[in-house]
């Protein structure tokens, strides 16, 4: 049974933040971490999936120990995306609700370097960052580090899977007499390595009960299909999810852009997200995911990594991820705090002995499932049309003379009759 957050040490003023957000017990990486962080001061190694509450595990106890009377940098959290950094950022926010003398910092892409540069004259005690524009920062002499206590390395795999080249020269130049708080889902070959040079031989390690993908709360399933019908199976399995939102994870932005446009075609409420985009189209579509406005988000794996949507049904892996971690982290997205969870893969024949090593590696399993038939796919797919032609909105620009025209040729028939000769045109054009 989980305990209670004010259980584990945290000051009035936060818990005060926490009651207003209504969160009160501990998941277990919280419980396991927080009293360490507070109470100890060997650097941690934590392995949790995401979703797992890891946020409030390093960041309730380090908003704690901020000394207000210094105003350097104390505190530095770096993360592999925008995203991730910016709901970082505002949580931490909602959590110093109650403690106005606790300055906290974003430095991310999206921003104007200058107006960042102009920030940090001011006090700040806390500074959440990308590799990248940290870096940045850091060339241009625009941040005092000397006085740096904790460095957090959040989604710490895929950080130094996609970003080392950036990542490595920040380590170096921080303080060496300080604290670091590694958090990952997966723990590869590399940073085994960071982690044996980077931190201290006594560092604790922290597993949580929830870190491997395998839980209960995801279904791991797999369709086998032709790469010709691999579309119209993606649909039908949308259909069978209806009501429900998920992401769909592509391994390409090109693969991203094509088939975003494929389901726009079909009027499906879907948004593309991927590197190439600009931060504020990225941001406004992320806005409409989170408030409902759009059910599906067409996503590579790295700026997926910034959604924190506790309400998703599924994911799809349009295509196979390269790594084990990737798939981790994919999978991630669903089934999240104890929740139900799907995640589906879509491929092809040569693709089947690769599903072996996803069990194997990450002691899961996998459950195949027999893709749509002909029929249900070509039924689907009038839906599909159905919904389209619903949600087609009228065109204004058509010859008013020319729409009386056409009203006289259907003035006779009932709308059950429209309808059939209307589905019997479409099943002649596409059958």
């Amino acid at each position: 049974m989980s305990r209670l957050l004010s259980e584990l040490g945290i000051n009035p003023q936060i818990q005060q933040a926490l009651n207003e957000l209504k969160i009160t017990e501990a998941t277990d990486i919280q419980e396991q971490v927080i009293p360490i962080i507070l109470n100890q001061n060997e650097d941690i190694v934590a392995l949790a999936k995401t979703g797992t509450g890891k946020t409030a595990a390093f960041g309730l106890p380090l908003l704690q120990m901020v000394d207000t009377e210094n105003d350097s940098i104390q505190t530095l959290i770096l993360s592999p995306t925008r995203e991730l950094s910016q709901q970082i950022y505002t949580n931490l926010v909602d959590y110093a609700k109650h403690s106005p003398e606790v300055s906290i910092t974003l430095l991310s892409g999206g921003a104007p370097i200058k107006t960042q540069v102009e920030e940090l004259k001011s006090p700040t005690h806390i500074v959440v960052a990308t590799p990248g524009r940290f870096l940045d920062l850091l060339e241009k002499n625009a941040l005092d580090i000397k006085s740096l206590k904790n460095l957090v390395l959040d989604e710490a795999d895929e950080m130094f899977q996609a970003l080392k080249d950036d990542l490595m020269p920040i380590l170096k130049a921080l303080p060496k007499k300080r604290r670091t708080l590694l958090f990952s889902a997966t723990m590869p070959g590399d940073l085994k390595d960071i982690v044996h040079n980077y931190m201290s031989k006594s560092a604790v390690s922290v597993n949580s009960d929830m870190a491997t993908i395998g839980h209960e709360g995801i279904d791991h399933q797999y369709l086998v299909v032709e790469p010709i019908e691999k579309l119209d199976v993606l649909l039908h399995f949308l259909s069978t999810q209806e009501g429900g939102r998920g992401i769909i994870f592509c391994k390409t932005k090109a693969a991203v852009n094509k088939l975003a446009k494929n389901l726009a075609i079909r009027k499906i409420s879907s948004g593309a997200l991927h590197g190439s985009l600009s931060q504020g189209i990225r941001d406004r579509i992320m806005d409409q995911f989170r408030e409902g406005h759009i059910d599906i988000l067409v996503a590579t794996d790295l700026v997926a990594r910034g959604i924190d949507v506790k309400e998703l049904a599924y994911i799809v892996n349009y295509h196979l991820p390269d790594t084990h971690e990737a798939y981790v982290h994919r999978s991630g997205r669903t089934g999240r705090a104890g929740a139900k969870g799907l995640s589906m893969t879509i491929i092809q024949k040569e693709e089947v002995e690769e599903i072996a090593g996803f069990e194997k590696e990450l002691g899961i399993h996998f459950k195949p499932v027999e893709k749509a038939n002909a029929d249900d796919i070509e039924e689907n797919n009038t839906l599909v049309w159905a919904k389209k032609v619903f949600k087609t909105k009228p065109n204004r620009q058509m010859p008013e003379e020319l729409k009386t025209q056409v009203k006289t040729i259907f003035h006779h028939l009932t709308k059950e009759e429209l309808i059939e000769k209307v589905l019997a045109n479409y099943w002649r054009e596409n059958n």
